[in-house]
């Protein structure tokens, strides 16, 4: 079926070349702003080797830290989750505000560099056409550009990508072997005159320039659900993708830096001091190839960034603090929502603020340091509850290596807002409360997410579902009245075909009602329902009629719960037929109104999506006492049409490895109890988006029918706020076969 081609990574290379491109890239332009600090300040051969050594240990230090995190947390949200494990809801969303103005500046900084390589080899793109600059055109097409690829899922992302981040790798292990071939193996000097007050200031300087570098590693914790495998498996291939490329990042700090500081001349505006080493250790050729190598990786370096977008989303997604569509993945398994957007963000940037690198690097290197620092406190502070029963020795071991961390990146949090504030870091305290504001409020309306892995496991430890279950689901219903709600346009009348087949098989009423905007409409509605129900009557039907006058939601509602209706049919859209047949908000009212069920026809160009024989049934269920819902009425229509009932559930989201077995356990209980009625029943797990799995599902099965309740794991305290369930939303407005619903209570 759809989804059984995985758009995922399969292994730690193909991980490193889809999400290394921003660390890989870190040595062509963090170099420029930290050789111009000290070299103006005449103390680089002072403070130089300093800066970089303390940078490197820094590297080391986090990098064992996300180690930890990649183990803990594999949804995707990275260090916002673990904030949130540890910390609370307040943590999550300083963290999650944070990440994405950094993936935001990640693209931003990327994109900008990449346009100045470009210019160090044509300068004629400093020119003006109609008031905007040649860099800025380039910025925006590249900006559109590599959010169409990275929607396109991480696959593609890395074919397409990848071979960058691979030339950019094997560029700087080039660099580093040109450098050892004509100036040797010369680490930087470590001098502890750097750490002289007269110097200090320096020193520390160039160490918080020299550290956006660091930028990188929390793509890799948000990289980890991109992985195929089980939690265990895909972390240790995220922590490899993480190795591979800050490892070699380092060696070129470490190795190259030397010759850059020797042989570039940080003062001069073009060409970059990474361009100018290149000119002077590698021959023309290679240098210009080296360049070509650096603009393509920087598109690669952007891509990572809205790949990191998209998978913290998902993570946020899962967590209740973004609405749950815009987190949704598309049918390349990747949240497309958030690329749109950032890419809307980030053409405005260049736009209004240019496309030089150093406007957007005072807030690059700021918020990068509130995360690592955030997290490295979070990681100590489960590590030592961990700790607290055994207290080994080993333990005790990481608990200090992980305070190094903390502190490190604390200190350096605080010097980077001390030297940068003016220059742009005040703004993360207006952003960050505004997306602290937005994420909350979602939050509040959402609820926390519900956990069913417990309770499925309570469903399942039997051989089959309690008695009392077991009773619900084989209760009979039956669709002796039948409510039709018309409002005389031709689109609301494609719903009478599904009543009109249950009718004939129930023997049942088929009540049409006309709700008007006043009694002046009265007169009208009665003269057309007259004539449908001449047209019905013609055809053997029983029918009655009613008008009404007042809001066309409350009034169906009430009329269905006020006169034993068994079920209302109606369509998608009626009057206001649009394009994309998006649900009418009348359609979602009475769903979500706790009416009786509702069969959903969407009126399309395809006549599968206006009639049903009710001959092939999908019930997706989640897990959730909500969802299951559905299953009397599953029961009730596949043993009166002998339907065949796939039933089907995904495990995206999940918090445990074996959660795909015990769903599948969960599912074949449910499936007996339709077999021993002679059914055919087939069992179905995904682990793609809920929403695509089915639409897919439905599509390659013929299905006729999906069945589902409105509401599923999300649960219904958040009924007032949130009408209808995300899949249920999404499938109603994409889906081609009718759809039958219970209202959740």
């Amino acid at each position: 079926m759809a989804g059984s081609v995985s758009h995922k990574l399969s292994g730690s290379i193909q991980g490193a070349l889809a999400g290394g491109g921003d660390p890989a890239t870190s040595p062509l332009y963090v170099f420029g702003p930290f050789l111009k600090l000290l070299v103006a300040g005449g103390v680089a051969g002072v403070c130089f080797g300093a800066s970089i050594w303390m940078a490197v240990v820094t590297v080391i230090t986090v990098s064992a830290m996300y180690y930890l995190v990649m183990q803990w947390v594999t949804d995707g949200s990275g260090g916002s989750g673990l904030n949130e494990e540890e910390f609370g809801p307040w943590a999550v969303k300083i963290n999650a505000g944070i990440t994405i103005i950094e993936y935001t500046l990640t693209f931003l900084v990327s994109i900008a560099a990449l346009v100045t390589f470009v210019a160090d080899r044509l300068p004629s793109i400093d020119g003006v056409a109609m008031g905007v600059s040649y860099r800025t055109y380039l910025a925006v097409i590249v900006t559109i550009f590599v959010s169409m690829i990275v929607n396109r899922g991480p696959k593609i992302s890395a074919r397409i990508f990848g071979p960058a981040t691979a030339a950019v790798l094997a560029l700087l292990w080039v660099m580093i072997g040109a450098t050892i071939w004509k100036f040797g193996l010369h680490l930087p000097p470590f001098k502890w005159e750097a750490f002289d007050p007269q110097h200090l200031g320096l020193t520390l300087g160039g160490y918080a320039r020299i550290l956006a570098l660091m930028t990188g590693i929390e793509i890799f914790a948000n990289l980890v659900a991109a992985y195929e495998g089980p939690a265990k498996r895909r972390s240790k291939k995220a922590f490899g993708s993480l190795l591979i490329i800050m490892g070699t990042t380092s060696l070129t700090m470490l190795i190259v830096g030397p010759a850059i500081l020797k042989v570039a001349d940080p003062l001069k505006h073009h060409p970059s001091v990474f361009t100018q080493t290149m000119d002077a250790l590698l021959p023309p050729s290679l240098a210009y190839a080296g360049s070509l190598i650096g603009i393509a990786v920087l598109l690669s370096a952007g891509a990572a960034a809205f790949q990191g977008i998209q998978n913290l989303f998902l993570g946020l997604r899962f967590r209740h603090y973004i609405p749950a569509g815009f987190g949704q993945r598309n049918k390349y398994e990747v949240s497309a929502n958030p690329v749109w957007l950032m890419m809307v963000v980030c053409a405005i940037c260049f736009l209004c603020f240019g496309t030089h690198e150093e406007t957007y690097l005072a807030l690059y290197a700021a918020g990068v340091f509130i995360l690592l620092s955030l997290t490295g406190w979070a990681v100590m502070k489960r590590l030592i509850r961990e700790w607290k029963p055994n207290k080994t020795f080993l333990g005790l071991m990481g608990i200090v290596g992980v305070s190094l961390s903390a502190v490190l990146t604390t200190i350096a949090t605080f010097l980077i807002f001390k030297e940068r504030f003016f220059d742009g870091a005040w703004l993360y305290l207006v952003l960050v409360p505004i997306l602290y504001l937005i994420l909350g409020h979602y939050r509040n309306k959402l609820g926390a997410p519900k956990q069913v892995e417990d309770r499925l496991g309570m469903v399942i430890s039997s051989s089959n579902l309690t008695q009392e279950q077991s009773d619900s689901y084989s209760a009979g219903v039956s669709f002796n009245n039948i409510l039709v709600p018309l409002d005389q346009s031709p689109a609301a009348e494609f719903s009478l075909a599904g009543a009109q087949s249950l009718a004939r098989n129930y023997d049942g009423n088929i009540d049409l009602i006309n709700v008007v905007e006043n009694d002046k409409g009265v007169e009208l509605a009665n003269e057309y329902l007259a004539d449908v129900v001449a047209d019905l009557s013609a055809g053997g039907y029983k029918t009655s009629t009613n008008v009404s006058s007042g809001d066309a939601s409350d009034v169906i509602s009430a009329y269905s719960n006020n006169n034993e209706i068994d079920l209302i049919c109606m369509t998608t859209q009626g009057r206001t037929l649009t394009k994309r047949l998006m649900t009418s908000h009348i359609t979602s009212d009475v769903i979500s109104n706790r009416t009786p069920p509702v069969l959903v026809m969407r009126p399309t160009d395809n006549w599968r999506s206006t009639r049903t024989t009710f001959k092939r049934l999908l019930v997706p269920l989640d897990g959730s006492e909500t969802a299951e819902q559905i299953l009397p009425y599953v029961h009730e229509i596949a043993y009166k049409f002998n339907s065949a009932v796939t039933l089907i559930s995904t495990s995206e989201g999940s918090q445990s490895d074996d959660y795909s077995k015990t769903i599948k356990v969960y599912l074949e209980n449910i499936g007996e109890s339709l077999k021993s009625k002679g059914l055919d029943v087939e069992i179905l797990i995904n682990s793609a988006d809920p929403t695509q799995t089915i639409l897919n599902t439905a599509s390659e099965l013929n299905i006729d029918l999906i069945m589902l309740a409105s509401h599923g794991r999300g649960g219904l305290d958040r009924r007032q706020k949130v009408k209808l369930g995300s899949v249920v939303d999404s499938i109603l407005q994409k889906t081609l076969c009718p759809v039958f619903l219970t209202s959740a209570g």
